[in-house]
């Protein structure tokens, strides 16, 4: 895993992955610029439609995710504040 969140392009990972990862990575960057062909080249490679639309999906939610954070300015909190949220959550749920 470290390998591959270092880069990618030269982890021992299999192909299919590593074209997926690649064509997130154009859909992420340079969305404009992504075409048919960048996924018929992924698909090529044995990739199921099915698995690169939940890619696609995935990728997605990641990237409103850290846009929503990153336009809120939300900082992680302390690792002290998550033991007290995580002794709240044990004690009370996720009732109000």
């Amino acid at each position: 895993m470290q390998q591959v969140l270092a880069d990618y392009r030269t982890a021992p990972i299999d192909e299919k992955l590593r074209a997926t990862l690649g064509f997130l990575e154009k859909l992420t960057l340079d969305p404009a610029s992504v075409t048919r062909e960048d996924a018929a080249k992924v698909r090529a490679l044995g990739v199921s439609r099915q698995a690169l639309e939940d890619a696609i999906l995935v990728c997605s939610g990641f990237c409103m995710i850290d846009r929503i954070a990153d336009a809120t300015r939300f900082e992680v909190p302390e690792a002290r504040d998550f033991e007290i949220g995580a002794k709240s959550l044990l004690r009370f749920g996720y009732r109000l």
